[in-house]
């Protein structure tokens, strides 16, 4: 559940690694936000007081996550936390990383959806590990689903740790996972305006990648106001301009993976 739009009322998580190894969750931390029907209002009766769940629920996250990033820390993983919209470029990004970087770099993922394992299959098929978590209604992955995923992943084959997370810009912005490195997706499709219509997700980034851009004549994206809007709302982040699928802008991305992951291989 979480504090932005309550999801994760019913359903249960999963998580999979493609060969109908399972682990079910059944509802999560839904019962939190019924309280609220069940007495705990103000207008029910005097004396009663009103419990912040949503406060409570992100306090237990981010103690989870700081366990997440010690063991990621003692593993020497470079971990990305990679937001974005549906249809921004996510999984193609990663596949085509992971295979550039396959000769210095071992890359593996952590695939979050709501329902449906594609995108955890294409990975797959490009010879990636992977581990599909479908969430069901819960909009977002949190540390716990991370970490439980984790258990059934062998880190220390890993050189870098990818979570892809759901396509969405609200929820995620709450969420630490244990990350070293939260990267955002802003696709030149979605308009130049998106990071002021969600700034909170573009604040909290760390990287910010403008992808697509092959396609940025085509949709008269507005390169300049774009990097002027994220130099306002994510002025501390990193920015590149990159095509996943023509390899524009890549090297440059590749590079600073390769930095980042030798920076955390020497802490």
């Amino acid at each position: 559940m979480c504090k932005e739009c309550g999801c994760g009322l019913t359903g249960d998580v999963a998580i999979s690694d493609g060969m109908y190894h399972a682990v079910k969750q059944t509802g999560g931390q839904a019962m939190g936000p019924r309280l609220m029907g069940a007495g705990l209002s103000p207008e029910h009766g005097h004396g009663v007081r009103t419990l912040d769940i949503g406060r409570s629920l992100l306090e237990n996250n981010d103690r989870l996550a700081e366990r997440n990033r010690v063991l990621f820390k003692s593993k020497h993983l470079l971990v990305l936390n990679i937001v974005s919209s549906p249809g921004s470029g996510k999984t193609t990004l990663i596949a085509k990383s992971a295979l550039a970087l396959a000769e210095s770099l071992r890359l593996g993922v952590i695939v979050g959806d709501l329902a449906t394992d594609n995108d955890a299959a294409r990975l797959r098929q490009a010879g990636i590990p992977v581990l599909q978590i479908t969430t069901g209604t819960v909009c977002h992955l949190d540390a716990s689903m991370i970490a439980r995923a984790a258990e059934q992943m062998d880190l220390d084959a890993l050189d870098v740790l990818v979570l892809e997370n759901v396509g969405n810009l609200v929820c995620p912005a709450d969420f630490d996972l244990g990350e070293s490195c939260r990267v955002v997706l802003l696709s030149v499709t979605e308009g130049e305006d998106k990071p002021l219509k969600y700034p909170p997700i573009f604040h909290s980034a760390d990287v910010v990648l403008v992808t697509k851009s092959d396609l940025a004549d085509a949709v008269e994206f507005n390169r300049d106001q774009a990097l002027a809007n994220l130099g306002r709302i994510s002025h501390h982040a990193r920015v590149f301009e990159l095509s996943a699928k023509t390899g524009e802008g890549m090297p440059a991305w590749l590079n600073h993976l390769r930095q980042a992951s030798l920076a955390v291989r020497s802490e």
